[in-house]
């Protein structure tokens, strides 16, 4: 029988992980996991009160360790890498104000269905119990919030594997 110690300081190599992802935050796959299609997942920026968007079902994780660390696009990244996304939702900027996130949203996010809200809808929607997780980010930019929808994870037959 093998000494649980001895397992404990086995070197570290790529090969040796359990997850076949760089998303390895606990709390994150869990909600992620009991996340079902339409489910909503919310990436805020370090400015947005999370502790009053709570809804009945979310899950709030913070990552926002100082300004800056984490930002939104390495979170959504990371989102992009274990989770299908059908949609997004972002808040409607004023006129004069520069959202160029946005810009950088749509690069990573693809053709998925695009949407603009309101601002008080938009945190009404944060609100609904459709929201699963909610993670907080150092993001500075303004207007950075993003609700992604939950999208299908397609079998092989229908992705080709």
């Amino acid at each position: 029988m093998r000494s649980l110690a001895l397992l404990s300081i086995r070197p570290f190599k790529k090969d040796n992980l359990m997850l076949k992802t760089a998303v390895i935050h606990p709390t994150i796959m869990e909600a992620l996991a009991r996340s079902g299609h339409f489910a909503q997942v919310v990436i805020a920026d370090g400015n947005l009160p999370v502790g009053a968007m709570t809804g009945p079902n979310s899950t709030t994780v913070h990552l926002n360790f100082r300004p800056g660390l984490l930002d939104a696009l390495t979170v959504l990244e990371g989102i992009l890498e274990v989770c299908p996304v059908q949609g997004a939702i972002v808040m409607e900027k004023p006129v004069e104000a520069n959202a160029e996130i946005h810009d950088a949203y749509k690069t990573l996010l693809g053709d998925v269905t695009w949407d603009a809200m309101e601002r008080w809808a938009f945190y009404d929607k944060i609100r609904e119990p459709a929201t699963t997780l909610i993670i907080q980010t150092g993001e500075q930019r303004r207007f950075a919030n993003i609700i992604l929808t939950v999208g299908v994870v397609k079998m092989a037959e229908e992705s080709g594997f």
